[in-house]
């Protein structure tokens, strides 16, 4: 990939988020330059773009990457995650549900190529992630995420090169899940973050330096049984994800990370030993502040603590109550198997146009013999752009799965 990038960029906030969002989100950069034309209507006392029509907000964070799906089964059912069955991948979802994990161990790796259609050939995340059961009553497990932002070369100011750099992110998670009764569990995770996107360039004299912060996970699951004449049960599962502090490149300026709020719900049922079904869908919410339309309030906003930022986040957005209900995205999934070998799944995702404008379907399949599975993941993209298709259409997620529970039991 060759995409040219002036460092000065990284002392603007609004420049380097873009410029983050694009390499992630590619479509997120236009959202950020419609939302300079909203404006606050004195007589109905919202915001909105000169046609009256709701303005585009796109909520900018630092390390974008950690919103991507990493393993292919939720990434085939919308992304939904937070309240299915436990697996090695529970750790990006809900920790808590690895406290019910059926097995004593697993292993998952995953392989993303990211933003293939628009021609993109060295941007990928990789995923690694574990459990072990220690008892039957509670599990650890650990993560690692990698993305890379490919071969890029930085320029100065005039546009005179300054090398080639590969900028690069990554994830490392420890989290620790417990039975604290029949049904109910929890969840807690600590993570570390490293976001090298120009290091050893400088500005003005001032050198750019990675970015680290830490974060915390905290997850619950609560599991209900139904009666009847199947074996049947409903999960209830809430998540709240990278509670941390703020990163900084350059001295004197750090930015907010993608603090969110989650809530899961998953039906399952197993109709006999051979066909299993799962329903699931999933709400979530970033808690960060968003845009503002006052200079001077926006300003205070990016600058809040860290923990008063999230309680604000509930209540900041430019055009109230309606706006607030954009920032929400959804999920939903089902997963079907046959005889704990073969899996098909299906789902859907949305955000709000205004929020970023992620829509679309995605389906994949999964395969698994003795203590290894293969699972395979495909999104279709649904949104309405002016591209000719989305820079996420046809992106695929590959997962290799090792069940050492399969082995034996205890």
């Amino acid at each position: 990939m060759r995409f040219f990038l002036s460092t000065t960029d990284l002392l603007n906030m609004r420049k380097e988020l873009t410029l983050i969002l694009f390499i992630s989100f590619a479509f997120y950069q236009g959202l950020l330059a419609q939302a300079g034309d909203c404006q606050l209507n004195p007589e109905t006392g919202r915001v909105a773009l000169p046609d009256g029509s709701p303005c585009p907000n796109a909520i900018p964070t630092a390390l974008p990457f950690l919103g991507i799906t990493p393993d292919a089964r939720s990434g085939a059912m919308g992304d939904a995650g937070i309240a299915i069955s436990g697996d090695a991948n529970a750790i990006a979802y809900n920790i808590s549900r690895l406290a019910f994990a059926e097995k004593d161990a697993g292993l998952s790796l995953t392989y993303t190529p990211w933003l293939k259609n628009i021609g993109l050939d060295d941007v990928f995340l990789g995923y690694i992630a574990g459990y072990t059961k220690l008892d039957e009553f509670q599990a650890v497990t650990a993560s690692f995420r990698y993305f890379s932002l490919g071969e890029i070369q930085y320029t100065d100011e005039n546009g005179s090169p300054q090398g080639f750099g590969s900028p690069n992110e990554f994830e490392l998670e420890i989290g620790y899940a417990r039975k604290l009764g029949e049904n109910f569990s929890v969840g807690v995770g600590g993570k570390f973050l490293y976001s090298n996107l120009a290091a050893d360039q400088f500005v003005n004299g001032t050198e750019i330096q990675p970015g680290i912060a830490g974060a915390a996970d905290i997850s619950f699951l609560y599991k209900v049984p139904f009666e009847g004449y199947y074996d049947q049960n409903l999960n209830i599962g809430l998540s709240l994800q990278n509670l941390g502090s703020r990163i900084s490149y350059v001295p004197d300026k750090s930015f907010y990370i993608p603090a969110s709020i989650g809530l899961g719900l998953a039906y399952e049922v197993n109709f006999d030993d051979f066909n299993k079904l799962t329903l699931t869908s999933d709400i979530k919410k970033l808690m960060v502040t968003a845009p503002q339309i006052d200079s001077t309030l926006a300003r205070e906003y990016s600058e809040l603590p860290i923990f008063e930022s999230w309680i604000k986040s509930f209540g900041d957005a430019p055009d109230g109550f309606n706006e607030e209900l954009r920032e929400l995205t959804y999920s939903v999934g089902a997963e079907y198997w046959y005889a704990d070998q073969f899996a098909v799944r299906a789902g859907y995702f949305y955000e709000s146009p205004t929020k970023g404008n992620r829509q679309y379907l995605s389906m994949g399949m999964g395969i698994k013999y003795n203590i290894v599975g293969i699972n395979f993941s495909y999104l279709i993209s649904t949104q309405k752009t002016l591209q000719a298709s989305s820079p996420l259409d046809k992106t695929l997620r590959f997962s290799l799965l090792f069940d050492f529970g399969a082995l034996g039991n205890r």
